[in-house]
């Protein structure tokens, strides 16, 4: 586990390369970071989700977070935002579901119905 400084210095990162790319986000990957979020993993899930996009070279995505959705049972959840589209929930999510989200939806535009919880 990384200690609190690594995650701020990655998160300082994130957020820096994200703002030079935040006029052409044709998707917005959003995690629940709140108590229970990060209690049950969502800084891992944010890395990952980081770390795929930049392994992929996909650079017009936003990765950003938010506090608690209200969704406690289900968390980490993440929002998939495209315009046009309904707003995808996906819940309970780890590095492997956040690996599948990347190569499935991001890349191919196919929701990955087994790990939705809500869509509107």
């Amino acid at each position: 586990m990384k200690t609190l400084a690594d995650l701020k210095k990655i998160r300082e990162q994130a957020q820096k390369n994200m703002s030079l790319r935040e006029s052409n986000n044709r998707i917005k990957i959003v995690i629940g970071m709140g108590t229970s979020g990060i209690a049950m993993g969502a800084r891992e899930v944010m890395k990952t989700f980081l770390n795929e996009l930049a392994n992929r070279k996909i650079d017009d995505v936003l990765v950003t977070q938010t506090g608690e959705k209200g969704l406690s049972s289900m968390e980490p959840v993440v929002d998939i935002i495209e315009e046009g589209k309904p707003t995808i929930t996906y819940g309970l999510v780890n590095s492997e579901k956040a690996k599948r989200i990347v190569s499935e939806h991001i890349v191919n535009g196919k929701v990955i119905e087994e790990f939705v919880v809500e869509a509107k």
